[in-house]
């Protein structure tokens, strides 16, 4: 079950990684874009942020789950280290750009709060592991990514909880209120579990 689970993660990981590409491909009236008002649209520094969110953030979730493997860290230490250095990078930039474009967030107050506590979240537990490994403190360097990565996880978890909920209760503004909570905290106490099992264990 174990194993099923971590294939369907990184399955996911590397679909919702890539989902950038499509703004590459499709027009953006039928993308996300499209259920922003043209005022948002052309604010430069809004698009550009919203850009430099989704591809630092999906470069994220591409290559960060490959770190969570012992015997690949193990067997390539160097390279462990130098996606983790990617991954840091791509967090901040991503982090900071979404911590901005929440304060344009659909739904009001509620979802705004939900995406701006996930940037500061992501990029504190994430700026936290550097310290740690600086430290050289692996244990707590492994746990504070355990929790960057449920954030990163977010772009996934987002797109898993939004189309039930908007299908379960037909109001996709009050799903996507929701969603804007329901995208991470969960993921935070799946974190916190397996911390919590690995620091037992």
């Amino acid at each position: 079950m174990k194993k099923l689970l971590s294939v369907i993660m990184c399955v996911l990981a590397l679909l919702i990684g890539l989902y950038p590409l499509i703004y590459a491909f499709v027009e953006h009236q039928y993308t996300f874009l499209g259920s922003k008002p043209l005022e948002v649209l052309h604010n430069i520094i809004w698009k550009s942020a919203f850009f430099t969110h989704i591809i630092f953030g999906g470069f994220a979730l591409f290559i960060g789950w490959s770190q969570f493997s012992v015997s690949f860290r193990n067997k390539n230490l160097r390279i462990h280290r130098i996606i983790g250095g990617l991954y840091v990078i791509s967090v901040v930039i991503s982090s900071v750009s979404a911590i901005y474009m929440g304060f344009y967030a659909n739904g009001g107050f509620i979802s705004a709060a939900g995406f701006i506590c996930l940037g500061l979240i992501w990029l504190m537990t994430t700026l936290a592991a550097v310290m740690q490994i600086r430290k050289g403190n692996i244990p707590k360097h492994e746990r504070f990514m355990t929790y960057s990565y449920a954030c990163t996880f977010a772009a996934v978890t987002l797109r898993l909880w939004f189309p039930l909920l908007k299908m379960a209760t037909g109001d996709a503004e009050s799903s996507y209120i929701a969603v804007a909570w329901l995208c991470w905290v969960p993921n935070l106490f799946v974190a916190y579990y397996i911390n919590r099992k690995t620091a037992i264990i």
